[in-house]
């Protein structure tokens, strides 16, 4: 499947072989969401597994006009022009995403598996034999391997403190304890004697509640809530050392993808309200999103090649080089802080 002829010819033969899952309609190719900046499945992850540059001498490289990612974008406007690209992917929100995923309904899908682990412990509590595997994917033309993304130093979310709050001082505390080793260890394996118990000076796991997190998170998170149920302050790196023994639904997804991890963090960037260039950029991600789906579902290659001269026109007329000097300078500035010479 690393070509995309060969990407192509799977996914038609699964169609052919496979159009019902448990009496429902297979879904060729599922995807991330569609929302107002486009889709990580057929934008930043195939980038990525095609392991196309972030930057060109010390400038932010315009990856959405790289010849690789056009291939393949062309290939899945062909699906798409075979009935091959489910409407489903085009207009479904994550809960009925998740729902299919569930259902075992999609042949494929570039996607993040941290967010169908809570799905794949379904399926492989029912019926182990139809959990979800990673494989070998999309692929430059040289055959290099994906760059696939670690932590960034953009962060994820924001915890903030309310002004209502009647004291701020505690709240502070209680976050910075929680952000401490202790508090992390509360975080990731819970209460000792309820959750774990130290053995050998290791926390374990108790084998009850190791079973129910393999095979029912909602029902875990709701008696225990550890393993960072509450994420919003985890520290991944802190928590390696109390690593357990992953699942037999997800170890298989973690080892494979570990191979590929590279750090990207330096080119995870988002302007900062205000900063110049921030008003153009939001303006260009926002095109970019109704661009997208016209290029997947464009009725043949001159009106995707239409479509695409039309994006690249508009954008330069919204400022898309202002954008990308404003973003180069972010990138240099983030490469100079984390020591990253190159």
């Amino acid at each position: 499947m690393s070509t995309t002829q060969g990407f192509k010819a799977a996914v038609e033969k699964a169609y052919e072989r496979f159009p019902l899952v448990d009496g429902k309609p297979l879904i060729p190719v599922g995807a991330h969401v569609f929302d107002n900046e486009g889709n990580p499945s057929f934008d930043k992850y195939l980038m990525n597994f095609l392991a196309i540059p972030w930057e060109k001498n010390g400038t932010l490289y315009d990856r959405y006009t790289d010849p690789e990612y056009i291939k393949w974008l062309k290939m899945f406007r062909e699906l798409g022009e075979e009935g091959l690209l489910s409407t489903d992917i085009f207009v479904d929100t994550r809960t009925q995403s998740e729902e299919k995923i569930a259902e075992g309904r999609y042949f494929c899908m570039i996607y993040q598996y941290t967010d169908m682990l809570t799905q794949q412990k379904q399926i492989y509590s029912e019926s182990p034999e139809r959990i979800y595997m990673a494989v070998e994917g999309p692929r430059n033309s040289n055959g290099d391997d994906p760059t696939l993304p670690s932590q960034s130093v953009s962060g994820w979310t924001v915890t903030l403190i309310s002004k209502n709050c009647k004291s701020p001082e505690k709240a502070i505390k209680f976050m910075s304890y929680l952000m401490s080793e202790e508090g992390q260890m509360c975080l990731y394996m819970g209460v000792e004697g309820v959750t774990y118990d130290m053995i050998d000076g290791v926390p374990v796991l108790k084998p009850e509640v190791k079973a129910l997190l393999d095979s029912n998170r909602e029902e875990y998170d709701r008696l225990y809530g550890a393993d960072d149920a509450y994420w919003q302050l985890q520290d991944n790196v802190l928590q390696q050392k109390w690593i357990q023994t992953a699942s037999p639904a997800e170890e298989q997804l973690m080892e494979w993808s570990r191979k590929y991890v590279v750090y990207n963090g330096q080119y995870e960037l988002y302007l900062p309200s205000g900063a110049d260039g921030a008003e153009e950029d939001k303006k260009i991600r926002l095109l970019w999103s109704r661009t997208l789906p016209q290029l997947l579902l464009a009725p043949s290659e001159k009106e995707f090649d239409d479509i695409f001269a039309d994006f690249t026109a508009q954008r330069k007329a919204l400022g898309f080089k202002k954008v990308q000097q404003a973003c180069s300078e972010y990138m240099n500035a983030a490469k100079k802080k984390l020591g990253i010479s190159k």
